[in-house]
């Protein structure tokens, strides 16, 4: 990435997302999906026409590519033209063949977006972009899963994510170096990501396996296999936090540290992949550029998405619409 880019991306923008424009799409047939999709509906005022009800088997992993197939275009059937964006409201499956959930509905199922073995795979046309309307501009619809363990746990990110809206926190960003060989990959765009909190949030580098007891998280990137003492930090409302390992996006199975603990230390979004990817650091996001696009007003699903230049065996988690540095939710909340 190109710091220059980045830096002039943190200017106010005009637009981002708004309910009116994000599809929200709820399993019934999982009660913990149909709990959270019509919590999140009440919450952020979403239209009823932009709310897709379907009905599948949520008691697995991974999802067969010809019922995903089926499936997506119900979804895109039922929801209006003016969507740009998709809330999923489950936790499981969390994976289509190759690829992640969230980037199966984004782009279709599509083996360009996978690799067999250390591969790179097709580049999102959406990385790093200005673009305030993907699927007018782009033709597909970017996706983030409200995922969770339990109702409780859902609605509180749902809140925090509501919470955070318009707050400006001023908070810390940590960029972690771990030491560890195979996962650090990142560290060498982190002077890119101290240039883009310059006046905004303060960004430190930090030596060590993990942070411990630190009370003003706002991001939070390492690349680690297990972060311990998670919850021995807080993490502000609109924060959000990522290791970059292997099966992280495995949120119910993984071997290593599911993306889900994230959220359950009170992060309001995290992602991480669902399939062997190796450490190909554009699989991941760029910390930088997702800062970027985050402290310019965007929400966290744009912000996340525009950060992984090859999406596609990655899932995207949190609170879709949580926009803390957006300045006219700010605003509106100083008028009201």
């Amino acid at each position: 990435m190109a710091v220059a880019i980045a830096l002039a991306a943190c200017a106010p923008i005009a637009r981002a997302l708004t309910p009116a424009q994000l599809g929200v799409v709820i399993n019934t047939a999982d009660p913990l999906s149909a709990a959270l999709g019509e919590y999140y509906v009440q919450r952020r005022h979403i239209p009823a026409a932009n709310v897709s009800r379907v009905s599948f088997d949520a008691r697995r992993d991974d999802m067969p590519t010809e019922e995903f197939r089926a499936l997506k275009a119900r979804v895109d059937a039922q929801l209006p033209a003016g969507v740009q964006a998709y809330a999923l409201t489950w936790t499981q499956p969390y994976r289509v063949g190759c690829m992640s959930i969230t980037s199966a509905f984004a782009f279709g199922f599509d083996p360009r977006h996978c690799a067999s073995g250390c591969a790179p795979t097709r580049v999102s046309a959406y990385f790093d972009s200005a673009s305030a309307a993907p699927y007018a501009d782009l033709q597909f619809r970017p996706a983030m899963s409200i995922a969770a363990g339990t109702v409780d746990q859902g609605r509180r990110l749902i809140d925090r994510g509501v919470r955070s809206d318009g707050s400006l926190p001023r908070g810390s960003a940590y960029l972690v170096r771990s030491g560890d060989r195979d996962r650090d990959v990142r560290r060498a765009g982190y002077a890119d990501a101290v240039m883009v909190a310059a006046g905004r949030v303060r960004a430190q580098l930090v030596d060590g396996p993990a942070l411990r007891s630190r009370d003003d998280v706002m991001f939070y990137f390492i690349g680690a296999a297990q972060v311990p003492d998670l919850a021995s930090n807080r993490f502000l409302p609109g924060a959000v936090g990522d290791h970059l390992t292997s099966a992280g996006g495995m949120l119910g199975d993984s071997p290593q540290m599911s993306s889900l603990r994230w959220l359950e230390a009170g992060a309001t979004g995290s992602y991480g992949t669902v399939v062997e990817p190796c450490n190909i650091a554009a699989k991941f996001p760029d910390p930088a550029v997702l800062m970027a696009h985050y402290l310019s007003g965007e929400t966290l699903l744009e912000s996340y998405w525009k950060s992984v230049a090859m999406p596609g065996q990655g899932i995207f988690i949190g609170e879709p619409l949580a926009a803390p540095y957006r300045r006219a939710a700010a605003a509106a909340a100083t008028r009201g």
